[in-house]
């Protein structure tokens, strides 16, 4: 078996045991990505000197035994809107196509302080604003499964990158879903956790009230190590949670007896396909056969969480994206006559067109006279919808339902009709929303052969609880759907 087939977590052990060498193992990864990655383009830079200079240090540590940690020697691939020092971080964007960033984000500083090596950045929609990973000004990234599918998104370069064993694992960010529905399109597996509990600082930003970094991986153990190794409490983001522990490795236990388990009835109404509905109700079985119990109940307000999303999340964006303008660093229109032709030029010529909405629409829900009557509104129901799940979770202790509506559809599909796009983060938005984890992992296969996954959501803080029930789910299917990308 290859080194590559194997998790994160069995691949640091064999490290720590010696049977194999970190160097060895980031020239595996990196000959891997160099054959697999011109079909699937997964990647957007290769740090390939970066990676094996890191390694030889990284042996040495190891040696030395100053690095205990799970995933010491582990190459990871990191999503390209999370600050790499010395490692170009574009955000699949033209108007940064050349930005090097002078410092790394919290979340990958954890990750070296822990030895883990960066092999490369991973493609993405643009900013983070898209569900497919098209809207990159770079390149189409492809489904492993089937190459002609999209990956999801937006971090769907880092989904495919794993999916199709050219890494081990790697980070994302979430803002409406943007780990979990790949990780469901790709059929990994991806936890979107707390906001507050992996820091921000050095993360791009989309919408800041909603963005989150969370790991993808093949399985369970990996993410409950990786998201242990990257959450943290960190100063120099405001919204960052001390929390007590950060110990989510320990909720690897094949233990649900008496876990209360609740289905959003709205969840599986109309626009869902029957073959995600059997997957997610079959999923459900699993876990009362191990002893959770499972009710349906109605969850309010499911129908107004895309639309509260998109005017928050725009808002967000257009205030974010206006610091994007040529003056300091990226993108800058080669002719113009004064200063106010090149802000508008840069920005024209700099962005794509989903930015370009977004970026519209934000603009207009926060501009005078429709401040209230859109952004305000939005902010109203966003805090209703929180309340939703605060009742839901004075019942249940993990709720269970499906990423996404539907598998992962053909590439060229979505783009047409953005709403339908949109439409895709039903399941998903309204967590974000609250500020709640979730995770994503793979329940079942469609008729097409695609992947669907299943999502648990937890209550604030309770990731451990999500992380279990994911967990004993995996075990009590053998693992049967940890399996190879086509790819």
């Amino acid at each position: 078996m290859s080194l590559m087939d194997k998790t994160a977590y069995s691949v640091g052990q064999m490290i720590k045991e010696k049977q194999v060498s970190v160097t060895e193992v980031v020239e595996e990864t990196l000959k891997t990505i160099e054959e697999k990655d011109k079909q699937v383009g997964g990647f957007l830079t290769v740090a390939k000197e970066e990676a094996v200079e890191e390694a030889k240090k990284i042996q040495a540590l190891l040696e030395d035994g100053k690095l205990q940690g799970p995933l010491a020697g582990v190459p990871i691939a990191i999503k390209d809107n999370i600050n790499t020092k010395g490692i170009k971080t574009t955000c699949a964007s033209k108007i940064l196509y050349n930005f090097v960033p002078t410092f790394d984000a919290t979340a990958v500083q954890n990750l070296k302080t822990a030895g883990g090596i960066v092999v490369g950045k991973t493609n993405m929609d643009e900013f983070a604003m898209g569900s497919t990973t098209e809207t990159s000004a770079y390149k189409i990234t492809r489904n492993p499964w089937n190459l002609d599918h999209v990956p999801g998104g937006s971090s769907g370069g880092s989904c495919a990158a794993v999916a199709a064993r050219e890494v081990l694992c790697a980070l994302g960010s979430d803002t409406g879903g943007s780990i979990r529905q790949p990780s469901s399109y790709c059929g990994v597996t991806g936890i979107k956790p707390t906001y507050g509990t992996v820091s921000r600082y050095g993360l791009i930003a989309y919408g800041a009230s909603l963005d989150q970094i969370g790991p993808v991986a093949k399985d369970v153990r990996d993410c409950a190590a990786l998201l242990e190794t990257i959450a943290s409490y960190d100063k120099f983001d405001s919204t960052s949670m001390a929390r007590k522990q950060y110990d989510f490795t320990s909720a690897l236990t094949r233990d649900v007896k008496g876990l209360k388990v609740g289905i959003p009835r709205d969840y599986l109404k109309e626009g869902i396909d029957e073959d995600v509905k059997g997957a997610i109700l079959a999923a459900a079985k699993v876990l009362e056969k191990e002893g959770a119990i499972i009710e349906e109940f109605d969850l309010d307000l499911v129908d107004y969480a895309i639309p509260a999303y998109y005017v928050v999340a725009s808002a967000e964006a257009s205030s974010n994206l206006a610091r994007f303008d040529g003056v300091k660093y990226g993108y800058r229109t080669k002719e113009y006559e004064n200063l106010h032709e090149m802000y508008k030029k840069t920005r024209s010529e700099g962005f794509g067109e989903e930015v370009k909405r977004r970026i519209m629409l934000g603009s207009f829900v926060l501009s005078s006279g429709y401040y209230d009557a859109y952004y305000l509104k939005a902010l109203k129901v966003k805090r209703l919808i929180k309340e939703a799940f605060d009742k839901a979770f004075e019942k249940y202790d993990v709720l269970l339902g499906p990423v996404a509506p539907t598998t992962a559809p053909e590439i060229g599909k979505s783009l047409t009709d953005p709403l339908k796009m949109y439409l895709g983060d039903i399941y998903t938005v309204s967590i974000n929303l609250a500020g709640l984890p979730a995770m994503s992992l793979p329940c079942g296969f469609g008729k097409n052969g695609l992947p669907i996954g299943l999502q648990i959501i937890g209550n604030c803080f309770k990731e451990k609880d999500v992380i279990r029930a994911g967990y004993t789910f995996e075990q009590a299917t053998e693992e049967k759907y940890i399996q190879k990308g086509r790819v």
